[in-house]
């Protein structure tokens, strides 16, 4: 990150420790990262990756501490305002997909992005974006009008893919998203993922268990066993 750019994701003093709780899930005294860096977090099951990736988000907020997206103290938002924020500058791919099935392809793509700051004024444009994400990530135009629950595992892994990208996001979370796949498809699927956030300088938090993704990151970080950072 050049040192004139200001951080996009920045975390002080931050710890989250759900109620009833002796100790905290998360405790991470400092955290940067910058616009369009790829950042790998990992950590044994328990570790408090999936809380870390819900506090940046915004859905949930830290029990101490400040975390600041994009110049903005998410704590400050309303959880409405935390919404409209996240659906305007965050894109989310989650470890099941979570998927409509009753939907089409680009149904999926563009059915939450419709809401987003960037594309709620052009519904033709939003469309336009989505066929051409599916498009990029090999779903031939054929395939673009057909219900997800015909598809493949690799095919609605890209349709997640797609559907968090295509609102523009200067943010992408992805929690876990290769856990189901065989070596091939996962390299075939980091190479996709990371083909467009580089297309669109978008900040990437790619969190696994997985070691041997450690080498196509060029920033890692570890959180230990009660979601300490290392």
């Amino acid at each position: 990150m050049p040192a004139s750019a200001p951080p996009v994701v920045e975390l002080d003093r931050v710890t989250f420790r759900w109620p009833g709780q002796s100790s905290d899930t998360v405790a991470i005294e400092e955290l940067r990262i910058g616009r369009g860096e790829h950042l790998f977090v990992r950590g044994a099951s328990g570790s408090g990756k999936t809380t870390l990736l819900n506090l940046l988000a915004g859905i949930h907020l830290p029990t101490t501490g400040n975390i600041s997206l994009l110049g903005t103290d998410l704590a400050e938002l309303s959880p409405s305002r935390r919404d409209r924020f996240r659906a305007d500058h965050i894109g989310v791919i989650f470890q099941q997909f979570n998927l409509l099935p009753y939907l089409t392809m680009l149904e999926n793509v563009t059915v939450s992005s419709a809401f987003a700051r960037r594309t709620r004024q052009n519904t033709r444009e939003l469309h336009e974006n989505a066929q051409r994400l599916l498009t990029s990530l090999n779903l031939s135009d054929d395939l673009h009008a057909s219900p997800v629950g015909e598809l493949s595992v690799g095919q609605q892994q890209r349709v997640a893919v797609a559907r968090a990208l295509v609102a523009g996001p200067e943010i992408l979370i992805a929690d876990e998203p290769t856990s189901a796949l065989d070596a091939d498809n996962r390299d075939r699927f980091l190479d996709l993922l990371f083909r467009e956030t580089e297309s669109q300088n978008c900040t990437l938090v790619f969190v696994s268990h997985d070691p041997q993704l450690v080498s196509r990151f060029d920033h890692v970080i570890e959180l230990a066993g009660r979601g300490d950072l290392v």
